[in-house]
């Protein structure tokens, strides 16, 4: 059986080259990223059913659009402000466990909305779920980047963002059926349990060897490991491109915006935008894989950067075809093939460049910042439209976007690893500061 899937010894070798160490579990890579994506799937599945739970809300509470639109933007806020913190959980103990927890939280405080007697025990569970999805990327990736060796961790990265992108579609497809059958409190349940039972297979199955935390714990403090993380200059320009591509990301950003343009700006009939953006929101399946695989092959950077460039195209085609059908469904391909790809391969890329003893440290400050500081895009955005207007706000948005995602890509030109496949990281870990050891 081949050493990175199946049950090993105590001292089997580990998929980078390394052995485990006496007492340690061997690692089997396919299977904890085969669970890690249907976690992940689980915590998309859950953000893309809120909306329509929030509909209800309104009507059964009496809230305002403006209250949710706060419990919405405090929630994402808070996921992503507390994910600096498994910088140090990670050190305490085991991935998997913060994982396992993590789901478990998922699963069980959104099943409990279905409790909530007032707006207020239901804001309370919601944030509670959306806080227990916080380790799914920091903690998460740092797992996979562990298990991986760098000529497939492209890929193993891009299907763990594919996993909640699966769980994006399924929604779309039937998250309005669930809610008109079993109404939004038995929906809520639906989709509850399964991030339970992830939880359990997660801690059941999942193994890794530790290797990444010994070294983490022996080198220094957590405060040392993120000033060296911020002292590097690579890491530097990777989370200033993630905080500047934010502006054109295709979660939670693109496709706020893209059906609202096609209806209340193009006057497209409702039908048809809701299949380009079925369409659209479908591409985040494949587009991330595709790109895994290439760069895997050709390497992270002249993909990123030819993912950004891409993506800009396809946002301006988008506003220049104008309302003709043929011209808008061109531009609908081209930004489902580019805004998905960037993200997870930006995450692989700083998979390569951080060393072992700096993996958790350097991805709990990347998506901090990602999801904290880049969230602030879509705010930038609806301010832009109260000024300006729908028919003129609109457009304005979509040349933001394709700016940031030009300004993205001369971003990740100074980056010095990621040219093209090899151990970039084992050839960089000399150049990161040393990070002293704990007094």
């Amino acid at each position: 059986m081949r050493a990175d899937f199946g049950m090993m010894g105590p001292m089997a070798h580990h998929p980078n080259g390394a052995s485990a160490g006496p007492g340690d579990a061997a690692p089997r890579p396919a299977l904890t990223l085969v669970l890690l994506s249907v976690a992940h799937a689980v915590i998309h599945a859950q953000g893309v059913l809120l909306p329509l739970v929030y509909l209800r809300i309104i009507a059964e509470f009496g809230v305002g659009v403006d209250t949710i639109a706060y419990l919405a933007a405090f929630g994402s806020v808070a996921t992503g402000t507390v994910q600096l913190a498994y910088a140090k959980l990670t050190r305490v103990t085991a991935r998997r466990r913060l994982l396992a927890a993590g789901s478990f939280v998922v699963g069980a405080g959104f099943a409990a909305q279905a409790l909530a007697p007032t707006f207020a025990a239901f804001a309370l569970t919601s944030i509670v779920a959306r806080l227990g999805g916080s380790p799914q990327h920091p903690v998460g990736n740092a797992l996979l980047a562990e298990q991986f060796p760098e000529r497939r961790r492209g890929f193993a990265i891009s299907a763990h963002i594919t996993g909640g992108n699966v769980g994006t579609v399924v929604v779309a497809l039937a998250g309005a059926w669930a809610i008109s059958t079993f109404d939004w409190r038995g929906a809520v349940v639906l989709f509850g349990l399964p991030g339970v039972l992830v939880a359990l297979a997660i801690l059941g199955f999942v193994r890794e060897s530790g290797e990444d935390r010994a070294a983490a714990v022996a080198e220094g403090s957590v405060r040392s490991a993120l000033g060296a993380v911020a002292r590097d200059r690579d890491h530097r320009w990777i989370f200033l491109a993630s905080i500047i591509g934010g502006g054109g990301r295709g979660l939670g950003v693109v496709n706020l915006f893209a059906l609202v343009y096609l209806t209340a700006v193009l006057g497209v009939e409702q039908g048809t935008a809701d299949l380009m953006y079925g369409v659209f929101i479908a591409l985040s399946v494949p587009a991330p894989l595709v790109a895994g695989w290439l760069s895997d092959r050709f390497g992270r950077k002249p993909l990123i950067v030819g993912v950004y460039l891409g993506g800009a195209v396809g946002f301006v085609a988008f506003l220049l075809v104008g309302p003709g059908l043929v011209g808008l469904w061109v531009g609908i391909l081209v930004m489902g093939a580019f805004s998905f790809a960037e993200s997870p391969q930006l995450q692989a890329l700083l998979a390569d460049i951080a060393p072992p003893r700096l993996r958790d440290a350097s991805f709990a400050l990347y998506f901090t910042l990602s999801f904290g500081v880049g969230s602030l895009w879509t705010a930038v955005y609806g301010a832009v439209i109260q000024v300006a207007g729908n028919a003129a706000g609109l457009p304005i948005v979509f040349w933001l976007m394709a700016a940031s995602y030009v300004a993205a890509a001369l971003a990740i030109l100074p980056v010095r690893a990621g040219g093209r496949p090899g151990p970039m990281a084992a050839q960089r870990s000399h150049e990161i500061p040393e990070i002293g050891l704990v007094d």
